[in-house]
């Protein structure tokens, strides 16, 4: 385990794109920037097997307002992906704990998360990884076009 260098972007798009098929940008190197160059703010992990990355994690520092929490700044993991093949292996608890360790060095007393609500499986493996549900929330939008 170790964070993701520019050599790494190849694999560790290919991680993303298992965890977030849908999404447009997910492919992007622009869209991975943040955490190659702004360490003190972002981190992305990458847990391999031998030469083959198997997970990752990305986590940010956020000082808006991040639901369920009490203090700012507050870690926060965007993301988390563990390989079908290397799950229940504990790859994903050590990422956590590495986040865990990224946040408390850079200051902060939590670590936040977030899941679809509809995504048990993540709401799951958040429990194992020792975090508590705070809230759920369903958010809303309207066009008001001109």
């Amino acid at each position: 385990m170790r964070p993701a260098r520019e050599a790494d972007v190849p694999a560790w798009i290919a991680l993303r794109l298992q965890l977030w098929p849908e999404e447009a940008d997910v492919a992007s190197p622009d869209d991975l920037r943040a955490y190659l160059d702004e360490p003190a703010r972002a981190i992305a992990l990458l847990a391999f097997d031998g030469d083959d990355a198997v997970g990752f994690a990305e986590a940010e520092l956020r000082t808006d307002y991040v639901n369920g929490t009490e203090t700012s700044p507050v870690g926060f993991v965007e993301g988390l992906f563990v390989a079908a093949s290397h799950r229940r292996r504990g790859v994903g608890r050590m990422l956590i704990a590495c986040v865990q360790d990224w946040t408390r060095e850079r200051g902060c007393t939590e670590l936040a998360s977030d899941a679809l609500l509809d995504n048990t499986a993540s709401h799951a493996a958040h429990r194992a990884y020792g975090f508590d549900e705070t809230e759920r929330v369903v958010y809303f939008r309207k066009r008001v076009d001109g």
